[in-house]
């Protein structure tokens, strides 16, 4: 995958010394100004492939730790010829030292491990920590999208967005059921959601920060 032009792997130390690319995703890699969209924990990368072949103008970045998930998606693209969608190998933790405040448009979250352990809540996507860098990094309005099977991690983030005062756009705890749901959270699968479909219903939430 080091082979691949729309894979970008910086180590830690080059984010933590200035990442080149911060700021300049739209100018140095996608070459336009098209609002730039995030999905993280892209896994496979099949929201991101899927978004990018329905909205041409507008650029995608899958991110994931995971080399081995987020190659079928890099391939796929680089396979299609796409321009508006490539892959970042790293940690979310990191994000802030990836984008600059304010570059990114839209953030999608897709079928994240809910962490339902209190121990474990630091590694939740949707935790206070993670909404503070993405509200860091969102330009003002900037929507978050968060598409899961998981009602606990639904209606824990509607929680957290509502104490800080943000009413959702859109919340549904079964979304192929509501004639009002986003096209594009229902037109686009994952592996895993085709996986579990007739076992679980799919939530999606929907918010912006002020």
């Amino acid at each position: 995958m080091a082979e691949f032009s729309n894979v970008f792997q910086p180590t830690f130390e080059e984010l933590k010394t200035g990442f080149s690319i911060k700021g300049k995703w739209k100018s140095d890699i996608f070459k336009n100004n098209y609002p730039l969209v995030l999905e993280l924990g892209c896994g496979k990368g099949e929201y991101s492939v899927g978004l990018a072949r329905k909205f041409p103008n507008k650029n995608f970045l899958g991110i994931d730790v995971k080399g081995s998930r987020i190659w079928k998606g890099a391939r796929d693209a680089l396979n299609e010829s796409m321009s508006n969608v490539a892959f970042l190998r790293t940690r979310i933790e990191f994000i802030e030292y990836c984008f600059a405040e304010n570059e990114v448009d839209e953030i999608w979250i897709t079928f994240p491990d809910p962490q339902q352990k209190i121990q474990r809540k630091k590694h939740r996507l949707t935790n206070p920590d993670f909404l503070k860098m993405y509200k860091k990094i969102l330009k003002k309005g900037g929507i978050v999208n968060l598409k899961t099977d998981s009602e606990f991690l639904h209606g824990y983030t509607l929680g957290l967005i509502e104490a800080m005062g943000i009413k959702p756009i859109f919340s549904n705890h079964d979304i192929y059921s509501n004639n009002n749901a986003p096209k594009e959270a229902l037109e686009i699968q994952t592996f895993y959601e085709k996986k579990f479909l007739d076992s679980k219903k799919i939530t999606f939430l929907q918010f912006k920060f002020d």
